[in-house]
């Protein structure tokens, strides 16, 4: 695990999170400055402290504080609101021992960090420096073709002409393979800067910034490890006057203890690799196709001048390290993300959507549990009271479904096991009125990435696939009506105004044609007329188990 191989093409964001980590132990500093000021005044001023360092939820602290130094100051922070009183030792100690010596500490962090920083920039301009000399050198060498093969051309006109003297034909000879001469020269020079300059490329990954990032981790773990025995020693310094909070002591050093630099950093890789691996050599390019022949001394013989239209153009390469950033809004497939965290936000999603779905289904069996109740007990409540409850619960849970099968597909696409799109898509078993049909883009298609971590989209070209969780295949349209399996018995009205549903009045009794899935909605008939469904708490279902069950669409 080391930044150098992990976070290659992260210098912008260690930069910030190294620059990030100081103002932490900054802030932790300032933090026992004002509470040695503050001492006199005991636990009230104590607890106003204690709130002020605390992590403001909804902002950037609250993502950063997911780090184990983070965590821990956070941890000392709340057994901060369980002190009663202090005195004067706590502060005079607290002064000497920690805000003294990370002060001194934190100066020495900031001169080592500002020196590996300047060696990173000034490897970066160098191996910058030896791209555009790489860039130079390759046009000129494109342009001395260009002037080799129209050299070659003129002097193969000059020797067609019979009216032209043999010492002008000879001077454009002379003149063609000056020009070949020096197309040979460029080209010679143009492969040994490549080269060079692949051997830089290869020593800038490979060796000058790992070496540079390791030091940095070395840099930013020991200034973690420091932050670790700073808030030992903040609460041997309570325990010392202090017995009675002892237990809150305990709980400090526990949090100081729990820092681990490795886990940190590891944070860190997890953050920001982008996934990308280090670019390769850069292929040679060679101009001297378009040229027909080779200059002789002897021969001024007529050569045809026409160009060859197979060679191929030439192509800019772009070292793609140095391209910029797209920065926009974050689209909802997070497409604008390296593929490492934008499977990370998916899967973040999907976990979201997951445990909303597991909160309405817990809300829904402990209203059918009261239904139930009521049912038995008619004295304690009206059942019909849940019933509406119960058929928004659903509708909720239907759409978080459809979200969850949205941000899945997406995610499939990001892992690479989306399947076909011409595959048949599972018919939805809930029913419910969706005003907006939910749209999914295929985000793995159409979209060009850059190896730097950016995305762009072109949105002219993007498909769509549009995903209604009430439409029934019309292919089940002219299919033989389904044999009964049962009847059942409406205990509740119900309206039936969403499509696919059918209306139904208390006491109705209507023929059953396909019983319950486990979504909440059984399929009747009327009188081999209309059929459609209803909710399964709103009926009474009396099943002939004589009778093969009713086909389940998919």
């Amino acid at each position: 695990m080391s930044w150098g191989t992990e976070l290659w093409d992260q210098f912008d964001n260690l930069e910030k999170h190294t620059q990030w980590g100081i103002e932490v132990l900054e802030k932790y500093i300032k933090f026992v400055k004002e509470r040695t000021e503050i001492e006199i005044n005991y636990a009230k001023q104590l607890r106003n402290l204690s709130k002020k360092y605390q992590t403001k939820k909804n902002s950037k602290e609250e993502e950063e504080s997911k780090y184990t130094s983070c965590k821990a100051f956070q941890a000392t922070l709340n057994e901060m609101n369980d002190y009663a009183g202090q005195h004067e030792v706590i502060s005079e100690n607290m002064a000497s021992q920690i805000t003294a010596e990370l002060t001194r500490f934190v100066q020495e962090v900031k001169q080592e960090r500002k020196q590996h920083f300047h060696e990173g920039r000034k490897a970066q301009q160098h191996i910058e420096t030896c791209w555009k000399q790489l860039e130079a050198s390759k046009r000129r060498f494109e342009r001395d073709c260009k002037e080799a093969e129209r050299a070659q051309q003129y002097f193969e006109k000059m020797d067609a002409d019979i009216n032209v003297t043999k010492a002008d034909v000879e001077k454009a000879r002379q003149q063609a393979q000056i020009r070949h001469q020096m197309a040979d020269d460029s080209k010679g020079d143009y492969s040994s800067v490549l080269q060079k300059f692949n051997r830089e490329q290869h020593e800038h990954y490979f060796t000058h910034i790992p070496g540079i990032f390791q030091k940095l981790q070395d840099m930013e773990e020991k200034k973690i490890g420091r932050m670790g025995e700073s808030l030992k020693t903040y609460a041997d310094i309570d325990r010392q006057v202090v017995p009675i909070i002892g237990k809150c002591l305990d709980g400090i050093t526990k949090s100081a203890e729990s820092i681990s630099e490795k886990q940190d950093s590891q944070m860190v890789i997890e953050s920001f690799k982008s996934g990308f691996e280090p670019p390769g050599d850069i292929d040679f390019e060679d101009f001297t196709q378009s040229m027909k022949r080779t200059v002789s001394d002897t021969s001024l013989t007529k050569a045809d001048c026409k160009s060859d239209p197979k060679v191929p153009s030439k192509s800019r390469n772009k070292l793609w390290p140095f391209i910029k950033k797209n920065k926009g809004s974050t689209p909802e497939d997070f497409s604008n993300l390296p593929p490492e965290q934008r499977r990370k936000k998916l899967q973040q999603k999907v976990d979201e959507l997951n445990k909303d779905i597991q909160k309405e289904i817990d809300q829904r069996d402990a209203l059918t549990k009261m239904r139930d109740v009521y049912m038995k007990n008619p004295q304690m409540g009206d059942p019909a009271s849940v019933g509406q409850k119960l058929v928004e619960i659903g509708n909720n849970i239907e759409k978080l479904r459809v979200e969850v099968h949205k941000f899945e597909g997406w995610l499939a696409e990001v892992e690479g096991r989306l399947p076909a799109r011409n595959d048949s898509s599972r018919r939805q078993s809930g029913l419910y009125d969706t005003q907006n049909t939910q749209t999914v883009n295929n985000c793995a298609q159409d979209r060009e990435s850059s190896p730097d971590g950016s995305y762009t989209e072109d949105n002219s070209q993007e498909p769509e696939v549009k995903v209604t969780p009430t439409e029934f295949d019309d292919d089940f349209d002219d299919e033989e009506p389904l044999p009964t399996i049962g009847t059942c018995k409406a205990i509740y009205p119900f309206d039936g105004e969403n499509e696919g549903t059918i209306s139904v009045t208390e006491g109705e009794i209507l023929s059953v044609i396909e019983e319950d899935k486990g979504d909440g909605w059984t399929r009747i008939r009327r009188k081999e007329e209309e059929e459609g469904y209803v909710p399964t708490s709103y009926i009474e279902v009396y099943l002939d188990r004589n009778t093969k069950g009713a086909m389940t669409y998919i």
